[in-house]
Parts: structure tokens; sequence; C-alpha cells
């Protein structure tokens, strides 16, 4: 049992640290979005433990024999357009292109009190290019549903060898949790990029809205294009190419791959360049 659960956590390292498209679109989004170390390590905490929660609940699930439901591969394009969605909605939230959140935020405000949550339900203001806790929490555990190599290992091979149904969510959890070790680091390493960039804090703040609103708003439409072409090309779900690596999403690269660095190399950096030449073409506006 030892081995198993250590065996889940290690994967869940790995699967934090190489490129996913469950995971790293919204860390780096988020991150950017917090703008210093203590933003980014709250993200990526955050995020983490409601994927955690994910896991541990799936993890539950597939020892009771429902694997096969937890791995179909036609699930995953719904679970692109549930991300893509929360993501574009986050995006809207942070650029100002949505206006009306009050009723969507009103549910949250009273679902979180009546879970005696407080300190969570509480907004961040729009100015300073954060977004409500409860959207980062939703969008980690609605990732967390997305299958892969690692999920199916989890599922079918890790969760099955739990004695008995008292312990069957350990796996998941142990896998949420080397996960949540690695995306608290990267979180608070961008954090502390954006957080040590020689600007203004108001020109960091406005680069940080910018480039988070921009990434989550356009890369949640890459996501919702990506579950469409799926859809109406099934054989895209298993398409893909081999690599020398053996290493888990680093071997076999298929469309969660290259859509993970579309958002990141493309839409987070292209975004960013052009945030901070603005901000350093107008030095005098952010003073």
């Amino acid at each position: 049992m030892f081995s198993v659960l250590f065996t889940a956590f290690l994967l869940g390292i790995v699967h934090g640290f190489t490129p996913d498209e469950h995971t790293w679109p919204i860390t780096f989004s988020y991150s950017v979005g917090s703008y210093s170390t203590k933003g980014g390590f709250k993200t990526g905490l955050l995020f983490s433990l409601a994927f955690t929660f994910q896991r541990a609940l799936a993890s539950e699930l597939a020892y009771f024999a429902l694997a096969g439901i937890l791995t179909k591969p036609d699930a995953m394009p719904v679970i692109y357009i549930f991300v893509g969605i929360v993501m574009i909605y986050a995006g809207a939230y942070i650029t100002g292109l949505g206006k009306n959140f009050e009723l969507f935020e009103g549910i949250m405000h009273r679902l979180m009190k009546l879970l005696k949550i407080k300190s969570l339900s509480k907004n961040i203001s729009k100015k300073t290019g954060h977004i409500p806790v409860y959207m980062v929490l939703l969008h980690g555990f609605i990732a967390g549903w997305g299958t892969g190599a690692f999920a199916i290992i989890v599922y079918t091979v890790l969760a099955p060898k739990m004695p008995n149904g008292y312990v069957g969510f350990l796996p998941g959890l142990l896998f949420g949790l080397g996960t949540m070790a690695t995306q608290i680091i990267i979180g608070a390493l961008v954090g502390a990029f954006m957080e040590r960039l020689d600007i203004s804090k108001k020109g960091i703040e406005y680069i940080a809205r910018g480039t988070s609103g921009s990434t989550l708003l356009w890369g949640g439409m890459a996501f919702v294009l990506a579950a469409i072409l799926e859809i109406a090309f099934p054989k895209l779900i298993e398409a893909g190419f081999i690599t020398p690596l053996r290493v888990h999403n680093l071997h076999s690269l298929g469309i969660g791959f290259f859509l993970v660095i579309f958002i990141i190399l493309f839409i987070l950096t292209a975004s960013f360049i052009k945030y901070l030449k603005y901000v350093k073409n107008n030095v005098s506006k952010f003073i």
C-alpha cells in the first residue's frame, strides 16, 4: 500500500512539472494575474487544492469499478468545453468585458457562506487584476476530470490496489498532493517574476491584468475550438507524435500538448510583450 501511494505521489510531481493542458495554462494565467510571489503561491495552492479533491473523489469512484467511465476518451472534448467556458468567463471578468457577474457571484457567495468559508467568499477588486477565489477553485475541480496517461494509471492501476473502499480515495489524494507541490512552486515562480519587473506597481498591475485576462480569454476559446474539432474529427483525440523521452506527457504528444504550447508560448507570451511595451512607452501614465 505504501509503494502504491508513493508511486501516486511521484506521478503527481511529474504531472505538475510536465506540460499538461489541465494545469499549466490555468496556473500560469492566474499566477501572472497575481503579480507577486505570495499571490502565485496562493493561486497554485487553491487551484491544485480543488484539483486534489476531484482526483481523490474520482479515485474512490474508480475503486468501485467506475474507472471505465472516468477514462472514456469521448469525455475529453466535454471537459475541454467546460474548462474553456470558465477560462473565457475569467478572462472577461479580468479584462472588464463582462459587466453583469452579480447573479453568479451572488450564488457563489451564498454557497460559500453556507459552507462557512468566510475568507474565500470575499472578492478582490477587479482593479488589482485579481479574480475571485471561487473561480480558481471551480476551475481546478473541473480541470481535474480531464483524462490522460496519469489519470488512467491512477484510476485503473493504483486505486484498485487499495485494500478496501475506506481508503480508495488515497491514490487520487496523493497524486493531487504531488501535483499541488509542483503547482505551488510554478505559481510562486511566475508570481515572483512579475513582482521583480523593473516597473512601477501600477504598471505591473496593468501588465498582470492584461496578460492574465487575454490569456484566459483567448486560451478558453482555444479549448472550445479544440473540443469542437475533436467532436467533428474523433480521431484527433488519439492522434499524436511519439518522442524518445520516456516521461509521461513528453513521450506521446497529442492535441493537449500542443494546446499547452499554443496558450503558453504564443497567447501568454505575446500578451505579456504587448502590455510590457505599452507600459514602457507610456511610463508617465503608470507613475
